[in-house]
């Protein structure tokens, strides 16, 4: 029997590989280990893995081996392999979108929660870009061959996404966000009672070497990218605070990251540790409170509110808001309800 350790399926991700980790139980019999592979991952084929090995991406103990290896008990087995080319995954898809704003030029949508941006490892269907080659038909292809995207939001994360039409646009609207010049504010529900008012992270984000499924902030700026976050509190509601967030940078997961380096990780941010009780009583009730709010608000508290850019045509200043969506705003009344019962003991 084998452990499985499985890699990143978060089609957020900048990894450009599918990641897979085995451990061979004691009672393994010597296999080779494109059988082995064959045996426990679906879908991977004899000519999938044979590429693999060939361009030396399969390892026993962290040592590259063949497709011929005999895998023994104890053997750590890991394999990565490269997605395939991204025109082999844009399938049109008749997918209902929020459209906040279209012209020649782009198109400004509402994503919801719970939406991929663009097909990748687990996520071949059913994403933004599935419905936007349906939406549009041709799209033009960014730095990194995907259609239409200028920059994205995380799956559970819902709010403003602008999309470009034209290959003009697309270069106009990439340089503005190089440039830093457009605008950009998030609402986030985290743990814990921000004690500023306001205030400014800066702090390096990158792969957390030990769980590569995370980003953690590098204070010291030695490994990562530069990442700034402006914060500012909106409301105090007991054991959480609604705060407004807005980009100088727009690193993977950096609201996320910067909010939990602060030691305000946002509220039901799994991947972060924010889907425990980080904050308030040990009473039952309030355990009971938070998992009823948990419930209502199934994903992080966090929406991509509003969105400005310059027009790559006409030059105008164009901003958006999209309102904040049912789940979250029903789980801040829930909260604003507990703040009140608070105030009043």
């Amino acid at each position: 029997m084998a452990e499985f350790t499985p890699g990143t399926d978060d089609a957020e991700s900048d990894e450009l590989f599918e990641h897979y980790s085995f451990t061979a139980g004691a009672g393994q019999v010597p296999l080779r280990v494109d059988k082995f592979l064959m045996n426990l991952i679906r879908n991977a084929t004899r000519n999938k893995i044979q590429q693999a090995a060939k361009a030396g991406n399969i390892r026993a103990n962290d040592v590259k081996v063949k497709q011929n290896y005999k895998v023994k008990p104890g053997d750590r087995i890991r394999v990565l392999f490269e997605y395939p080319p991204f025109e082999d995954l844009l399938t049109p898809e008749d997918i209902p979108l929020d459209i906040i704003y279209e012209d020649d030029s782009l198109l400004v949508v509402n994503k919801a929660a719970g939406m991929v941006v663009h097909p990748g490892h687990g996520n071949y269907s059913g994403t933004l870009v599935n419905a936007l080659a349906h939406h549009l038909g041709e799209m033009p292809l960014n730095s990194s061959n995907r259609p239409g995207l200028v920059h994205r939001i995380d799956k559970d994360t819902s709010g403003l996404l602008v999309i470009a039409k034209t290959d003009q646009a697309m270069a106009h609207l990439a340089q503005q966000f190089f440039d830093k010049t457009t605008r950009r504010e998030y609402l986030a529900l985290v743990w814990g009672n921000v004690a500023d008012d306001a205030g400014r992270v800066e702090g390096h984000i990158g792969r957390n070497p030990k769980n590569r499924l995370q980003m953690q902030v590098f204070p010291e700026g030695d490994q990562g990218k530069e990442a700034v976050t402006h914060y500012k509190v909106v409301e105090r509601l007991g054991y959480v605070t609604l705060i407004s967030c807005r980009l100088e940078t727009g690193r993977t997961h950096q609201i996320r990251v910067h909010m939990k380096y602060l030691g305000h990780t946002l509220f039901n941010d799994a991947r972060y540790g924010g889907d425990r009780i980080l904050k308030g009583t040990t009473f039952t009730k309030y355990k009971q409170f938070v998992e009823n709010a948990f419930s209502l608000l199934p994903r992080q508290a966090l929406h991509a509110r509003t969105l400005g850019f310059e027009h790559p045509v006409s030059g105008k200043a164009m901003d958006f808001e999209a309102p904040l969506p049912e789940d979250m705003s029903a789980c801040i009344a829930k909260w604003r309800g507990y703040a009140r019962h608070l105030s009043d003991e």
